[in-house]
């Protein structure tokens, strides 16, 4: 009776939590759907506040009645501009001045010197927010398609940005499904179930709702910033993160089946066992995603936080829903291969992994001195990763609208037409300052905004004056985008803020990329090491060593190197990717070896558990045996996930999907299976110094002292 009562109250336990959270699920649910409400995706509100560029955009405020970005309609004909086009493009200007959301009067359309093009600007409300893509879209139906020759493109930072808007979109349907099959399809493969697969997507989708909600809330309230990449990213690394940390507790949980005849017994053995691990893998993710938050970029700072509440998220729902879904299934979740209570040694199920453990064992110097080698003559790619900030043309993996436009105009104008560098500075020095920065390369034009904005200002019309200050407009030569027009901005600092009481600042479209590389590059020196130091705490702290943590750390800046390596090789001559964004080292780097220390982790929390049964090499070989096939299928998870970011048509997360695919398969395949289990045999009981592990001795190492 008291054993039937024990199981009743244990069901009852299991079925309350499963409620429980389905209720929950059924609450936060909507919300996974609704992120793309509360995202921004204007890169000038993610700048540091003492930005030059965050100043000049607070300046501009004075000088126009409303803040605004320019859209720009640009017509083509090879053969020259007719007089039925330009009646045509006066038409169309017309129309886009009554489209809502658009800053009338709009000035007159501007012709190219040879003859080939006209250019249309039309300012957007920026408090259209993002709503500014609907316009847009209005502005291309109003400029309808191409027609007898004549080419219509709508570009500028307002296409850009509406491009980005729309292929952001795709994430709360495209990409989530793309990854929720990708997560189906592993896990059939694994597990070769009809029913066990659909424990761990359900955790995983459980997770994502919870993310969501917090997410959400805090979006909604400003406290954080949410931008496309961190939604994008949330999506991945929750599906990927929450099916590894499946896999581990189910294999564990299976192991223990054979040594228990309750499931709740072996539930309650295996969580114990596995829990520290996932615990400790996912709070070194969350401390490290965290480690953003020291970011001077506030999309950065954004993206810590979001990420960081998916990884809680879904440790909450791993370590709860999930284990009382499988004590509810029991040994038939695994049909047709329930593991039988036969008490059975693990490593018996691990045919080829113990093959492995024996192979590691037989040739363990030779295997992590030709395995270090390989990983640093991939590293050596890195000579070919050259970090960069991605034009306008080089950010989408198609041709959007926005591109095309953009080609157009530097066929045909100075290509900063449209968007021009903007100086503010006194009025007094306004003369001095225009004259300075039209001797700067790169500059083709310098004016004054005047109180007249209904037309291009005459250079020598009187300025607008704003609390003692001048507004200068300068056209650059190169596209706006472009690294030579970084320089040129870089340039026309300089030379500006030479000018004796100009206080000059200089903004602009040019000048939030430049701002941007430069926090990007400032971020890179201040957050890795952080980030080091943080993961070898939580390691010391994890295997109560000190030695183990520095060859963990060690092996994964070797994987990273490497990883950063061979993508520089893929994106250039494979994908024939012109560089890498800014942020992405950084991004690859909290991403890499946060979650490349998680494999590391799995593995050397269960080498020490079975060490201090066994001894230490004997523990080695026996961890890498029963966690070789788990870890394996999770790093294929992972990286299946992350490879999923692959479906947006954006350079940027296609390179960083690729590389965290790349990155994870390395750690698994490579450093998990090969290096560290090696390494840590050849040392032997001394890699677990200065603990007290590291002076004992297991029957293995005392017959190989004899």
């Amino acid at each position: 009776m008291s054993g039937r009562g024990g199981r009743g109250r244990v069901t009852l336990v299991a079925v309350a939590v499963v409620l429980a959270w389905l209720v929950i699920g059924g609450v936060a649910g909507p919300f996974a759907g609704r992120l793309s409400e509360v995202a921004t995706n204007d890169n000038a509100s993610f700048l540091p506040t003492d930005a030059e560029a965050t100043r000049a955009q607070e300046l501009s405020g004075g000088f126009v009645d409303r803040q605004t970005t320019p859209a720009l309609v640009v017509y083509e004909r090879t053969s020259g501009i007719t007089d039925a086009d330009r009646q045509r493009v006066a038409a169309d200007a017309a129309r886009f001045a009554r489209v809502p959301g658009v800053v009338a009067p709009l000035p007159p359309p501007i012709p190219s010197q040879d003859g080939q093009a006209l250019q249309v600007v039309v300012p957007i409300d920026d408090a259209e927010g993002e709503a500014i893509g609907a316009t847009v879209e209005d502005l291309r139906a109003v400029a309808g398609g191409d027609r007898d020759g004549l080419t219509v493109d709508v570009a500028g930072p307002a296409g850009l940005l509406a491009d980005l808007i729309e292929v952001f979109s795709a994430i709360d349907g495209t990409l989530l499904l793309v990854t929720l099959c990708v997560v189906l399809v592993i896990l059939l493969v694994v597990y070769r179930s009809p029913i066990l697969w659909l424990f761990p997507l359900l955790a995983a989708g459980m997770s994502y709702a919870l993310a969501s909600v917090f997410v959400y809330l805090l979006a909604d309230a400003d406290v954080i910033k949410l931008n496309g990449q961190a939604q994008g990213i949330l999506t991945v690394l929750v599906f990927g993160a929450g099916t590894d940390y499946a896999l581990l507790l189910v294999a564990r949980y299976r192991e223990e089946l054979h040594r228990h005849e309750r499931p709740w017994d072996a539930m309650r053995t295996a969580w114990k066992g596995a829990a520290p691990a996932i615990i400790a893998s996912g709070g070194t993710v969350i401390l490290s995603l965290l480690c953003l938050l020291l970011s001077s970029l506030n999309s950065n700072r954004a993206l810590g936080p979001v990420a960081a509440i998916g990884i809680g998220a879904t440790l909450l729902v791993m370590l709860t829903f999930l284990p009382a879904l499988l004590v509810l299934g029991g040994r038939w979740a695994f049909w047709p291969r329930r593991p039988r209570h036969d008490r059975a040694d693990p490593q018996a199920e691990h045919g080829i992994w113990s093959r492995v453990a024996g192979f590691v064992a037989r040739r363990a110097r030779p295997v992590w001195l030709v395995t270090a080698v390989l990983l640093a003559a991939l590293a050596l790619g890195l000579t070919q990763l050259g970090a960069t900030t991605l034009g306008q043309t080089d950010l989408f993996t198609e041709r959007t609208d926005s591109v095309a436009g953009q080609e157009v105009i530097a066929r045909h104008y100075p290509a900063g037409t449209g968007s021009p560098a903007t100086i503010f500075t006194t009025e007094g020095a306004a003369r001095q300052v225009a004259g300075v920065a039209r001797g700067v390369p790169g500059v083709a034009a310098v004016r004054p905004v005047t109180a007249e904005r209904a037309g291009p200002p005459e250079e020598n019309a009187p300025p607008k004056v704003v609390d003692g200050r001048v507004q200068l407009e300068a056209t650059l030569a190169a596209p706006p985008d472009s690294d030579g027009a970084e320089r040129t901005i870089r340039d026309l600092r300089v030379a500006v803020h030479a000018v004796p009481g100009s206080d000059s600042v200089v903004g602009g479209f040019t000048a939030i990329n430049v701002d941007t590389s430069d926090a990007s590059r400032r971020d890179q020196n201040v957050i890795i090491p952080v980030v080091l130091v943080v993961i070898a705490i939580i390691l010391a702290l994890l295997l109560r060593a000190v030695l183990a943590p520095i060859l963990l750390i060690a092996t994964v800046l070797l994987s990273f190197a490497a990883t950063l390596g061979l993508c520089a090789l893929i994106f250039r001559y494979v994908f024939d990717f012109p560089g890498v964004d800014a942020s992405f080292p950084l991004f690859a780097f909290v991403f890499l070896v946060a979650l490349g220390i998680d494999y590391n982790i799995f593995l050397m929390s269960r080498v020490r558990e079975e060490s201090v049964k066994r001894g230490t090499r004997a523990g080695v070989l026996a961890g890498l045996a029963v966690t070789g096939g788990v870890i394996t299928s999770a790093g294929i998870v992972l990286a299946a996930t992350f490879g999923a970011l692959a479906v947006l048509p954006l350079v940027v997360l296609v390179e960083l999907g690729v590389a965290v695919a790349v990155g994870v398969l390395i750690d698994t395949i490579v450093v998990r299976s090969l290096l560290v289990p090696a390494l840590a045999y050849d040392i032997g009981p001394k890699v677990w110094w200065p603990s007290r592990l590291s002076r004992s001795q297991g029957e293995g190492e005392a017959r190989d002292a004899g």
